[in-house]
C-alpha cells in the first residue's frame, strides 16, 4: 500500500481541498480527505521534487498540495523520424505531402543516433512530460524495409516497466506504389507489430480498393488492429472514410480501427460532418489528432457521438518540420488553442482527450458518459490504475496554460520520473 498525503484531484477552483490517496497493486484504492499535510507554497517548495530520497517513508509520499492530473498519453508518434536533441537542421522539404515523405527518405539515415537510440530519447522525453502510454507508427517501405521498425520496437521494450505501446507498421510511402510493401508489412506484424497503418488510400495510392484490401486482409491474417492516416479533405475525405467505415462493420472490427488526422472532418459542412460521424460511430472507428494548425477536429459532435479521441503529437522536429519537443502538456495547450478554446470546462476537456480519450483508443473503448472522478477503467476513480502526474498549478487549466517544467511522473503507483528525467539514472542525452 502507497498512500500520497495532500493533493488536489483535478481541481477546477483554486480552493479545491487536498485528499490523500491511497494506491494497492498499482491501483487507485480510495481517496480521502488530507488530514494534517502542509500545503503547497513558498514554505514547502524544497518538498515539491519527489526524488528517491524525498519520499518521506517507504510507503508514504508528500504531494506537498499539489495537483494530481492522469497520466497522458501520445497515440500518434513517430518515434523514428525525430530530430529532438540532435543538431539543428533547417527545413528542406518541398511542400507537398509526397516532397515530405521523400525528404524523410532521403535524409534519415544521416542522424546522429541510431533509430533506437533516437526513439529511446523520444520516449523518455514524453514520460518526463507526464506520459505513460505510446502508439507509434515506424515505417516500413521499400528503402528502409524493416530497420526503422526493428529500431522503435527495440526501444519500447526497453522502457515496457514504465511505459504502455503499441506499434504501427506504416506504409508511409504507400502500398500500391511501391514493390514488396505489402509483404514487409506482413513481416513486421509477424514480428509484433499491434496494427497495420495505411495512408490516403484514394489521393496518395490512387488506389484505394487495393490499399484497402491489403490493410483489411492482413488486419484479419494477424488478428491485429489497424490505424490509417487520412490526410484527404473535402469529398475525398468522405470517400476513403466511407469506405474505411464500411470495411470496418463487415470485418466486425468495432474498436479495432483507427483514423488519424481526418481533414475531412475540418473541410467539409456541418451536415456532412455529421452525417460522417454517425457513420464512423456505427461502425466503431476511432480518432485521432495531432492539434494542427489547420484541421481542428469538430470535438464538440465528436464527442456526442461517443466515438472514441485521442491526442498525438506527431512528428517532432524532423525532416517534416522543425516543430515539436515531446511534451504533451504542451500539446494539450495547442488542443486547446488551435480550438480557440477560452472556457475551462473546454480546456479541461483537451486534457481529457490526451489522457483518458488516448486510453480509449489504446484499447478499442468508446467513452460511455463517465465523468473522470468515477471512471474506474481510464480515470482517476478506485479501481483505475495508477498512472499520474503532480505538479505546481492552480487548476487544470491554469496547469495546462502555465505548462510547469516540474513534475513527477507515476506509473502504478510508482514514480518513474522527475525534474526532466527518469529515476533508473537514465538523463536524456
Amino acid at each position: 500500500m502507497t498512500t500520497v498525503k495532500n493533493v488536489r484531484l483535478f481541481p477546477r477552483v483554486p480552493e479545491a481541498p487536498a485528499v490523500d490517496v491511497e494506491i494497492s497493486e498499482g491501483r487507485f484504492s480510495g481517496f480521502s480527505p488530507a488530514a494534517g499535510a502542509p500545503t503547497a507554497g513558498a514554505d514547502s517548495a524544497d518538498q515539491h521534487s519527489l526524488g528517491p530520497d524525498s519520499v518521506t517513508g517507504p510507503e508514504v509520499i508528500d504531494g506537498a498540495g499539489r495537483i494530481l492530473l492522469p497520466s497522458l498519453g501520445d497515440v500518434h508518434a513517430h518515434l523514428d523520424s525525430n530530430r529532438m536533441g540532435q543538431t539543428f537542421r533547417p527545413h528542406t522539404a518541398d511542400g507537398t505531402l509526397h516532397g515530405y515523405i521523400m525528404n524523410d527518405r532521403e535524409n534519415w539515415r544521416s542522424g546522429e543516433r541510431s533509430v533506437a537510440a533516437q526513439a529511446a530519447y523520444a520516449i523518455e522525453t514524453i514520460i518526463a512530460s507526464g506520459g505513460t502510454r505510446i502508439r507509434s507508427h515506424a515505417q516500413v517501405d521499400a528503402d528502409c524495409g524493416l530497420e526503422r521498425f526493428h529500431g522503435v520496437k527495440e526501444a519500447l521494450a526497453a522502457h515496457a516497466d514504465v511505459l504502455d505501446f503499441q506499434i504501427v507498421a506504416f506504409p508511409q510511402a504507400g502500398i500500391v506504389a511501391e514493390q514488396g510493401v505489402r509483404e514487409l508489412l506482413d513481416a513486421a506484424l509477424s514480428e509484433g507489430a499491434d496494427l497495420v497503418g495505411g495512408l490516403d488510400p484514394l489521393l496518395y495510392d490512387r488506389d484505394p480498393v487495393s490499399h484497402l484490401d491489403v490493410v483489411f486482409d492482413l488486419a484479419e491474417k494477424h488478428g491485429k488492429g489497424i490505424d490509417i492516416h487520412l490526410h484527404e479533405a473535402g469529398t475525398a475525405g468522405l470517400f476513403s472514410l466511407e469506405e474505411i467505415a464500411a470495411r470496418t462493420r463487415a470485418a466486425g472490427m468495432d474498436g479495432q480501427v483507427t483514423v488519424s488526422h481526418a481533414f475531412a472532418l475540418n473541410t467539409n459542412p456541418e451536415s456532412e460532418v455529421g452525417r460522417i460521424l454517425d457513420v464512423l460511430a456505427d461502425a466503431g472507428v476511432s480518432l485521432t489528432t495531432v492539434a494542427p494548425a489547420k484541421g481542428a477536429l469538430p470535438q464538440a459532435l465528436i464527442a456526442e457521438r461517443s466515438i472514441a479521441l485521442g491526442l498525438g503529437e506527431d512528428g517532432q522536429r524532423d525532416y517534416w518540420g522543425p516543430y515539436g519537443d515531446g511534451d504533451l502538456l504542451r500539446r494539450t495547450w495547442q488542443l486547446a488553442f488551435t480550438n480557440g478554446f477560452r472556457r475551462d470546462a473546454d480546456i479541461e476537456g483537451c486534457l481529457d482527450i490526451a489522457s483518458r480519450g488516448g486510453a480509449r483508443v489504446m484499447a478499442g473503448a468508446r467513452p460511455d458518459g463517465t465523468e473522470l472522478l468515477d471512471d474506474d477503467r481510464f480515470g482517476l476513480a478506485p479501481g483505475a490504475p495508477a498512472d499520474f502526474v503532480l505538479l505546481d498549478a492552480d487548476t487544470v487549466t491554469s496547469a495546462i496554460m502555465d505548462c510547469p517544467t516540474e513534475r513527477d511522473v507515476f506509473k502504478a503507483g510508482r514514480l518513474i520520473a522527475s525534474g526532466g528525467r527518469l529515476l533508473d539514472g537514465t538523463r536524456l542525452s
